[in-house]
């Protein structure tokens, strides 16, 4: 079983990367969160892996790039109705702290963002992972973030960008890896405007 690649950026898809290992291109299908904040095609990268086999699909790679977000996808999978796709949508809104914080304070609204996860599904969530180590920040944080005024998320602005680019026709999945790699680019007082132009900039490549 595969638990690490250590290799260079071969591709950068919609919906997985190839990861060049001495020669060997590897398939690994990743969240739009992972392949925004992958290095550029040709930089070397270290992905987490979690290896499937299914039937109908064989030998799929799922490839993250901290150890608690790979423990965050396996756990959210043992949930009943949670496959990988379920999975790697809810870590695409939610880091493994900020699912952490939000099972502590019951928030299935936060939950229910994920594409393929609805109302039940989110509850179900937030209930069966309490008490489950899904982060390794430390749990002090998450009382933390729970107990804090309520503030605006400081993704709102990536939100924004990326609701634009739907708005204009452009997928989800394509949206937020554009918005998010222009974000890093920009640096977090980037304002909703420059964001979609840089999107809308790497989407025309």
């Amino acid at each position: 079983m595969i638990g690490r690649l250590r290799g260079l950026v071969a591709e950068i898809g919609e919906e997985d990367a190839l990861i060049d290992v001495g020669g060997v291109g590897y398939v690994v299908r990743c969240g739009s969160r992972t392949l925004g904040r992958l290095p550029p095609v040709g930089e070397e990268t270290v992905l987490h892996i979690e290896s499937h086999w299914s039937e109908q699909g064989g030998m799929r790679l799922y490839g993250f790039l901290g150890r608690d977000e790979r423990r965050a996808f396996v756990i959210l999978q043992a949930i009943q109705g949670v496959g990988p796709k379920a999975a790697l949508g809810v870590l695409d809104v939610l880091s493994p702290p900020e699912l952490a914080a939000a099972v502590a304070r019951q928030d299935k609204a936060a939950v229910v963002r994920a594409n393929g996860v609805g109302p039940k599904l989110a509850l179900r969530i937030v209930v069966e992972l309490k008490d489950k180590p899904i982060s390794d920040a430390p749990a002090a944080a998450f009382h933390a973030s729970v107990e804090a005024p309520a503030a605006p998320p400081a993704h709102s602005a990536v939100g924004d960008a990326v609701a634009a680019l739907m708005g204009l026709g452009v997928a989800e999945v394509n949206a937020r890896r554009v918005v998010e790699q222009a974000a890093l680019r920009l640096g977090e007082a980037a304002e909703v405007p420059a964001l979609v132009k840089a999107g809308l900039q790497e989407l025309g490549r």
